[in-house]
């Protein structure tokens, strides 16, 4: 051992997410024993580690473990969703940290040339990840979000689907979720072919025999069996500055314990890099891994958001999950409906019915729970590899990497489609019910947390892509990346079930060497 880490390791796993979870979960049931150290930058904030932060009954102590995964930005002021990021409030949500200064291609508000930035990305820091605090919609690509080269896709959502512990039923006893799909349907579904219309929102999601409602985190992922394997070792805490490259290989990698101070090097014979599709590229560029596509293609998903409130929906008489929900694995939630992505009309809603109101309403008009309705629609964009991180050689962020700045606009197409998804979703509140605001918002750019494309993964080494099929990065051998950087075609529907689909292949891979 050097300090509290081993001096070599059959596999490093840099990231706690849900696809860092899946190497070391696939490695458990494929090749139990496998020597696997997996480092995280931030604290373990939830029982057990990469819990979901929903599932501390406590909302002292839930708020603090919100606190501890903001990293540098633990005491910064914080919007509670979406819906609240109006008049120019640029701030991060619990358990999240804004990138800053570096958000933008100037540093500034404007922009450069024209560039609209993502003034509000962020990240959190935490073991599990942004998993320990995301609200677990797990839906299928459709169409051309789908990933075409890949003749095993299916098999591997549905391998994902299963690490995740994906259901479309945990809301089903919830009151008014069937009359918001029939009114729903009857304003979406005629122009649409019928895989594609109305439908449950697939949930990464458990509701208990006691109703109680448990949120997947890394912890889902990892398993018993994975925390019980005896090569598995987690270490919080843990900065991972450098990988090691040597001839062509990953070798290993330095890490910094930011409990003493000190810097370790810790071989290894494959190593995977799953953070975010901001510090994945990072952690690259600073160890001198620069393919062409790096940082490049980056893709956020621009998010509209509208309210309403069900007509005619009275106090069911029977008690539902929603009536005196538990304490544990609290929720503000008690519906989640899903309009698929199309090409012809290519974003994605995501319609959650909500026990309190977004929007103030009298206090003589008490909200029956379940009859607010929030629509959030996120539209695909336009790839381009212009749209891209860069790295600083000069300047270090607040764990000593090379600063990130986010080059980033929406193109004409861009602009024409979110007029059409901004008609969408008000044309669906309506059917659903009574607009509680004027208009829909379209949220400041960033606001998705659903960043892509910049470790982008491609059929072939042409200068577009970072990673093959596999994952493998091109020219380092036994060098994976993972996370929803390296999905690699324009999305809308929610990015978390198809990276983990993806992190599968490349952890069967690593097994198949491993034998």
């Amino acid at each position: 051992m050097s300090g509290r880490y081993p001096e070599a390791v059959e596999v490093a796993i840099i990231g706690s997410g849900p696809t860092g979870a899946t190497y070391a979960r696939v490695l458990a049931e494929n090749r139990p024993g496998t020597k696997v150290a997996m480092f995280e930058a931030g604290p373990t904030v939830s029982t057990p580690p990469g819990a979901h932060v929903k599932t501390i009954a406590d909302p002292e102590a839930r708020r603090q473990a919100q606190r501890l995964s903001a990293g540098p930005a633990a005491d910064a002021e914080t919007v509670a969703h979406p819906g609240e990021v109006k008049g120019g409030q640029l701030r991060a949500r619990p358990g999240t940290f804004l990138l800053g200064d570096g958000s933008t291609g100037s540093g500034t508000d404007d922009g450069i040339d024209g560039e609209d930035g993502l003034p509000v990305a962020a990240m959190s820091c935490n073991v599990g990840g942004m998993a320990a605090h995301w609200t677990g919609a797990c839906p299928r690509p459709q169409g051309g979000e789908r990933i075409d080269f890949l003749p095993d896709l299916d098999e591997l959502l549905s391998e994902a689907e299963r690490m995740l512990g994906v259901t479309s039923e945990a809301f089903d006893s919830s009151p008014f979720s069937e009359l918001v799909r029939t009114r729903l349907a009857a304003a979406v579904n005629g122009s649409r072919p019928a895989e594609a219309g109305v439908r449950r929102m697939p949930l990464a999601v458990e509701r208990r025999e006691d109703d109680v409602l448990v949120w997947a985190g890394s912890d889902v992922v990892l398993g018993d069996v994975t925390r019980a394997d005896a090569g598995y070792s987690l270490f919080d805490e843990s900065v991972v500055t450098r990988i090691l490259v040597e001839s062509g290989r990953a070798v290993g990698v330095m890490v910094r314990d930011r409990l003493s101070g000190e810097t370790h090097e810790v071989r290894a014979r494959h190593i995977v890099v799953a953070a975010d599709a901001i510090r994945s590229p990072q952690l690259l560029w600073a160890s001198g891994v620069r393919p062409l596509a790096l940082g490049r293609y980056l893709n956020d998903q621009t998010q509209i958001v509208f309210a309403v409130r069900l007509r005619d929906a009275e106090q069911p008489d029977a008690h539902s999950p929603a009536d005196g929900a538990p304490a544990v694995g609290i929720s503000v939630t008690s519906g989640v409906t899903w309009v698929p992505y199309t090409d012809d009309e290519p974003f994605h809603g995501q319609i959650m019915q909500l026990d309190a109101s977004p929007v103030p309403v009298a206090e003589d008009d008490p909200v029956v729970p379940g009859s607010v309705v929030g629509i959030g629609v996120f539209c695909a964009k336009e790839l381009s590899p212009d749209d891209r991180v860069e790295f600083s050689d000069d300047r270090v962020d607040p764990f000593g990497l090379p600063a990130p700045r986010i080059h980033y606009r929406l193109s004409d197409y861009d602009h024409a489609e979110l007029a059409r998804a901004r008609e969408a979703i008000v044309k669906w509140g309506r059917a659903i019910g009574d607009p509680l605001d004027e208009a829909s918002f379209t949220l400041p750019l960033g606001s998705s947390l659903h960043y892509q494309g910049t470790t982008r993964m491609g059929l072939v080494d042409d200068g577009s892509s970072v990673c093959g099929p596999d994952s493998e990065v091109w020219g380092v051998a036994d060098l994976f990346v993972a996370g929803n950087g390296v999905i690699p075609t324009s999305t809308a529907c929610n990015p978390t079930l198809t990276s983990v689909a993806l992190a599968v292949r490349g952890a069967r891979e690593i097994a198949r060497r491993l034998s």
